[in-house]
């Protein structure tokens, strides 16, 4: 592989053909990568500077002509207004609840908060007791509690707090009795506090190498350290890592991490892992930790396949498997000598597909999915012997189990049209009851909504999962609104969710989400039939969704907008690239819309499992098919974009969608908008609602005037 870069400048103005959408100025760089003998061109690299002053003006520049525009929308404020008003009358929300010594531990966000607090109950059915309220924790910076890490005998609790959507972390230690925080503090750690120890006396956390978290050294080389309450952190000990365990060969991109599981506490789990979902895990004796150094034993690879999950009971050890199972099946070896080629199958592959596996003390609860609805089956560890359980309502279930000593369990079930119920599930009864964390709440007209299930031809025949959600009677004659969602990586499937949002459909519009190849709807092979080389299902599966929609009469092209989010950039980019025609217009919100560039950011390397390298020919080139800067042509009648990035975004640097934008600006021939919106205020994503609300008003507020609503038509 040979890489050259070019540095001429050239100067362009960005304004539209009609000159109606008065652009910044975006000039362009001769700038060109050379790869396995084929030279790429990236006109805009110099955007990717983003620390310098001329970037910076830049997107300034962007975010002011996108704010102009977007406040002339007139429906845009009452939707944020609505939206708020239906979150006051949202029930609490309950978040990481947890269970030690006693003591229930939980966030909990009321409706209308902003952010949640910290909360604690001395058993299950103990007076409430306010901990910790981050508001106060900086004044004039929202700071939200990103993990929360009781120890386990419930005195401390180890906080990672993050500010305006950086989500890296402040770790600071809570004294549960006196309310206090105590006084050594910890920076910066992005996946913050994993676990304590059985003495209580220390905890586990997520170290790195540099402080500057925009540097590409930042998520690279990272360790797991150990730190003892009362002690200078400065001299925390590298517990595991590349550099304190070179003979395991953990790769740079790697992330170790360890903590102990409290129904298991024999042993230290060290887990060493990516985005790639296939399980890398070393074991050790929790008596190892007397030693100086821990004497670590593999207990699986990756080439064992093992996904969605790992528990263990007594001597052995259970676990997902893919491996000649494409819809998953549940098997187990033993914990001291684990032997994945020959391991015994628990429950072997059914139609439906895996979805994660949760422990009680005596049970193990398999969550199935048809891509729609989840089913439960129980495993008695006792007797082998297994059991469908009988929900409450049919939905997507979450299923948790905080105290590992009882068989009290918390079920969640959610829908696209009923808001999400909380139970309290009594499994050696079978008994299921409404939980004292649930309320039960009415939004007003949402008993007028419908969701339909549907399969669409694929571009190659497979059938796509389509979901719409619309307000009953609505006529299928073409002139609906129709917002149509997608995503498709990593495996993670686009399930029924509820949402405070989807009052869109009270106001005729069709909200349509397409699950699409990439994502785990249909099994293993679903994910990996959207995947690297075969990426381009993706955002196939989501145009052929499109052109169903159209056909059926549900939208038509002058009323249909896509969306896709993060990885979901890749869905919308190349979407509209390949088929400009099907929508009128688009949002690409904190997406990867520059994919050969990607493992150049500092969260790159981490996702190359994902979607491949440059540096393999062959990934190379699928890493082309998936750019949709890459396959912007200039001359062509682009629909309205609405790119949005987060200045403080970890996960998609603000210059993808940035240089998506410019490159649309420059390049269109229509007369529709392309704007680069800016949140300065967040990052990939914030717990701070009222922002959430204005960004998401902005970018459907943009859509809705572009496909025609009547409620979002600016005044000449």
């Amino acid at each position: 592989m040979k890489k050259k870069i070019f540095l001429v400048f050239v100067f362009t103005i960005g304004i539209s053909a009609y000159g109606q959408w008065k652009y910044p100025p975006t000039r362009t760089v001769e700038s060109t990568d050379t790869y396995w003998g084929k030279v790429y061109n990236d006109p805009y690299r110099w955007l990717e500077n983003v620390r310098s002053p001329e970037v910076a003006d830049w997107f300034k520049a962007q975010a002011n002509l996108s704010d102009s525009l977007l406040n002339r929308i007139p429906g845009r404020d009452s939707l944020v207004q609505e939206w708020m008003a239906l979150d006051k009358l949202k029930p609490a929300k309950y978040s990481d609840i947890t269970y030690e010594n006693g003591r229930v531990f939980y966030k909990k966000t009321l409706g209308g908060e902003n952010v949640g607090k910290l909360y604690c109950r001395q058993g299950w059915t103990g007076e409430e007791r306010l901990l910790f309220d981050p508001a106060g924790y900086k004044a004039g910076v929202t700071t939200v509690i990103q993990y929360m890490v009781p120890s386990f005998d419930g005195k401390h609790v180890a906080l990672g707090f993050s500010s305006e959507g950086a989500e890296v972390s402040e770790i600071r230690v809570l004294d549960v009795d006196r309310g206090t925080l105590l006084p050594e503090s910890i920076y910066p750690s992005e996946i913050g506090p994993f676990g304590w120890t059985l003495d209580h006396s220390s905890f586990f956390y997520n170290a790195h190498k540099t402080t500057d978290t925009q540097s590409m050294e930042f998520e690279l080389n990272t360790k797991t350290k150990i730190h003892i309450l009362g002690t200078d952190p400065a001299t925390d000990i590298d517990f595991f890592s590349n550099e304190s365990y070179p003979e395991l060969g953990i790769a740079p991109k790697e992330y170790p991490t360890v903590f102990i599981d409290e129904s298991y506490p024999s042993l230290l789990l060290a887990f060493v892992w990516t985005v790639q979902n296939e399980i890398k895990l070393y074991i050790a004796p929790v008596s190892e930790m007397k030693r100086g150094k821990v004497k670590w034993n593999l207990l699986c690879r990756e080439s064992d396949s093992l996904v969605r999950g790992i528990e263990f009971h007594e001597n052995s050890v259970y676990a997902v498997t893919h491996k000649n199972a494409p819809k998953y099946k549940l098997i187990r070896t033993n914990v001291n000598a684990p032997d994945w080629k020959n391991a015994e199958t628990v429950i072997p592959e059914v139609s439906e597909t895996i979805e994660g596996i949760v422990k009680s003390k005596d049970y193990l609860f398999i969550v199935y999915s048809d891509g729609i609805v989840n089913r439960v089956v129980k495993y008695v560890f006792a007797t082998g012997r297994t059991n469908s359980v009988t929900l409450p309502v049919s939905g997507i279930v979450n299923f948790l189990c905080p105290d590992k000593s009882t068989n009290q369990c918390i079920v969640y079930i959610d829908s696209w049209t009923l808001p999400t119920t909380i139970y309290d599930y009594d499994a050696d009864r079978d008994v299921f009851t409404k939980s004292m964390f649930n309320s039960d709440v009415s939004y007003p007209g949402f008993e007028n909504l419908v969701a339909e299930e549907v399969e669409v031809p694929g571009h190659d025949g497979v059938m796509i999962p389509l979901s719409i959600v619309h307000k009953k009677g609505l006529p299928l004659d073409g002139n609906n609104c129709c917002i149509l969602d997608g995503y498709g990586a990593y495996g993670i499937s686009n399930t029924p969710h509820f949402s405070i949002g989807h009052s869109l459909a009270l106001k005729g519009v069709v909200l349509a989400f397409a699950h699409v190849r990439g994502g785990s709807e249909k099994g293993e092979q679903w994910y990996r039939a959207g995947y690297k080389t075969t990426k381009p299902n993706t955002w196939k599966d989501f145009i052929s969704c499109a052109e169903y929609l159209i056909q059926k009469g549900y939208t038509s092209p002058r009323k249909l907008a896509g969306t896709g989010t993060s990885a979901g950039g890749i869905l919308i980019s190349r979407a509209v690239t390949e088929r400009p025609d099907l929508f009128r217009a688009a949002i690409c919100n904190v997406g990867c819309a520059n994919a050969m560039r990607m493992e150049f950011t500092p969260n790159g390397p981490v996702n190359i499992p994902e979607f491949g390298t440059v540096t393999d020919s062959v990934e190379c080139a699928a890493l082309y098919e998936m750019d949709g800067v890459a396959h912007v042509r200039k001359g062509v009648s682009y629909p309205a974009v609405i790119c949005v990035a987060g200045w403080n975004d970890p996960r998609v640097s603000a210059w993808e969608p940035g240089k998506f934008a410019a490159a649309l600006q420059n390049a269109t021939s229509s007369d529709r908008p392309v704007l680069m919106k800016v949140n300065y205020d967040s990052g990939h994503f914030t717990e701070e609602k009222i922002v959430t609300f204005k960004n998401f008003a902005d970018q459907t507020a943009f859509v809705l005037w572009q496909t025609g609503h009547p409620d979002f038509q600016p005044k000449p």
